[in-house]
């Protein structure tokens, strides 16, 4: 009925043993974890390079305020706010603009890697890589609503310090004094409107620039993406960030003109802020809502690639390359 001792040992002893092999673990980041390794790249990003270029947005709010007095262009306006205050004040609304944009990076580049999968998740694979350029466009304009809800304070009060020297010794000063006298909204919020005519378009094109600039550059190299250098890669996010800055600038000058002027000082009483904007628009006209496009191209040029570049960076060095991708270069 069962089998002999003699006959199991012949049977077992012709087995070949199969080695164990554990199944790999996938330790990458996921879920929150990753979303929250964006949002801390895209801090960091802003941060850094609105921060290191704070001399230059200090001429340029200069030159949209005053233009009569600062009417040398960039380099004369360095000269100008250099002799006639000293170099530290080129350094004006420096804690605000690091603080700012530190919480506005979180979320707009988070933000807008969470808001693109959303919607990928959403429509499809297929077809939203056949309509990336509107995902690309939705999801940095939901993105950077958020973003600018956080951002709004705080560059009030970098505008203020800076068209008003004497107003505060800081942030922490400025901060509080702006909300003492006028409290949330009108202190805080009255440049809310300006600043999302601004900054949405700015990152709307910002972002869809980028991606199919990038998507093209990596189209041209029949090397895949994930075996290119880290270098190759870096160098391709500054190329892309490079021209999406000089594009979202020109978009958003006029914008950026309104609320450097809406900041600068208190409305008059009973003023809305829609009357207030339709007034200063036509006050300043085309050209005047072009003032200091030159030095903005420099600046958010600059300023994008360098961001871009960074984001990249960091994000390689934490893990974060979860991404949702759905250019058609990305191999």
């Amino acid at each position: 009925m069962f089998p002999s001792a003699d006959t199991l040992k012949k049977s077992l002893g012709t087995m070949t043993p199969v080695p164990f092999a554990p199944s790999p673990v996938d330790f990458s980041p996921k879920g929150v974890d990753l979303y929250a390794r964006f949002a801390f790249a895209g801090a960091v990003c802003c941060a850094v390079t609105h921060g290191a270029l704070t001399p230059v947005d200090v001429v340029k709010t200069r030159i949209q305020l005053d233009p009569v007095t600062y009417n040398r262009g960039m380099l004369g306006g360095f000269k100008q706010v250099i002799a006639n205050e000293g170099a530290g004040a080129l350094l004006t609304g420096f804690g605000p603009t690091a603080a700012g944009y530190f919480l506005q990076g979180a979320f707009k580049f988070g933000g807008y890697e969470l808001w693109k999968k959303t919607l990928v998740d959403y429509v499809g694979p297929e077809k939203a890589s056949q309509n990336r350029t509107a995902i690309y466009l939705a999801s940095s304009a939901i993105a950077e609503f958020f973003a600018d809800v956080a951002l709004c304070p705080l560059e009030a009060t970098r505008i203020r310090l800076v068209s008003q020297p004497t107003f505060a010794n800081g942030l922490l000063g400025g901060f509080s004094r702006i909300l003492r006298e006028e409290g949330v909204i009108r202190g805080f919020y009255s440049g809310f409107g300006p600043i999302l005519l601004k900054q949405i378009p700015y990152t709307m094109a910002k972002f869809v620039v980028y991606e199919r600039v990038a998507e093209a550059i990596y189209a041209s190299i029949p090397t895949p993406k994930s075996e290119l250098s880290n270098g190759t890669n870096t160098a391709i996010n500054l190329g892309s960030g490079l021209v999406a800055g000089a594009a979202a600038a020109i978009i958003s000058q006029p914008a950026d003109t309104l609320l450097s002027k809406i900041n600068k000082s208190k409305g008059a009483p009973g003023e809305g802020i829609t009357s207030r904007l339709v007034k200063l628009a036509g006050e300043l006209g085309p050209r005047g809502l072009f003032l200091g496009l030159g030095a903005r191209i420099v600046m958010v040029g600059t300023l994008t690639a360098g961001q871009f570049a960074i984001y990249g960076d960091i994000k390689r060095v934490l893990g974060a390359t979860g991404g949702t991708e759905i250019g058609k270069s990305s191999h």
